[in-house]
């Protein structure tokens, strides 16, 4: 199961983020997502985890959206941008 952070956490650790991007889903979307990874897991007989992975790098388990759909989070994840990630595009 992965260690999901807390806004105190990221603030401890990292300082005041720029913005923050609440991933959400519908319920029916969650639940074939937790259909997908609880499959994986069934699969590889409990030897792996299924976990979705995007680009920007953050992970959402099967507890994540257990919790979600239970109430207890807000959202599936959220992504924390700070002032150091903003970069610069110079069209030449």
């Amino acid at each position: 199961m992965s260690e999901r952070m807390n806004l105190q956490d990221v603030l401890r650790e990292h300082g005041v983020p720029l913005i923050t991007l609440n991933v959400t889903a519908s319920e029916a979307e969650s639940l074939k997502l937790r259909e997908r990874l609880m499959a994986i897991r069934d699969l590889s007989q409990g030897k792996e985890q299924g976990y979705l992975e995007v680009s920007c790098t953050f992970y959402i388990d099967v507890h994540d959206i257990d919790r979600y759909l239970a109430g207890e989070l807000a959202d599936l994840a959220a992504i924390y941008a700070f002032p150091e990630d903003v970069k610069t595009y110079r069209e030449e």
